[in-house]
């Protein structure tokens, strides 16, 4: 399971999920410098690091480096409630505590998961019915 991003490594991270495409240290680094001072060196070891933890991979690109992530911030996500929700020592009422704090907003995201999964799962258990996809919005695309 993966480590929480620390606060640089999730600013760089932040980025190269944004962009969506291979990127270099240099454009990394004229964002980041932006909203702070930061050499080009931290930023080139950052990202190193990052590819030693296979959060990134990298190819040549003639004296540099482009790097590409090597899954969503989504599934980042995902895998860090998924290990705090393992390491509970009663994970239904971690899961009520969690609801409880979602916004209205959050809950209706929530909702429509649930109802994607089921209606991926065939054999949905009973009393949560499995959705068809018509007329219903997905967690993806709200409003759509």
């Amino acid at each position: 399971m993966p480590r929480q991003l620390g606060e640089l490594e999730d600013a760089v991270m932040t980025r190269v999920w944004q962009w969506n495409r291979p990127v270099t240290v240099r454009e990394v680094l004229e964002d980041l410098q932006q909203e702070r001072s930061i050499a080009y060196t931290t930023v080139m070891t950052v990202m190193d690091n990052l590819h030693q933890k296979g959060w990134v991979r990298r190819e040549v690109d003639g004296r540099a480096y482009r790097y590409t992530a090597v899954s969503t911030r989504a599934a980042y996500s995902a895998a860090l409630m998924n290990e705090a929700w393992a390491q509970s020592d009663n994970p239904a009422a971690a899961l009520v505590a969690f609801f409880g704090m979602m916004s209205a907003e959050q809950r209706e995201a929530l909702d429509d998961a649930v109802r994607m999964v089921q209606r991926d799962t065939p054999n949905a258990p009973e009393g949560l019915p499995a959705t068809s996809a018509e007329g219903g919005e997905s967690a993806a695309e709200p409003g759509r």
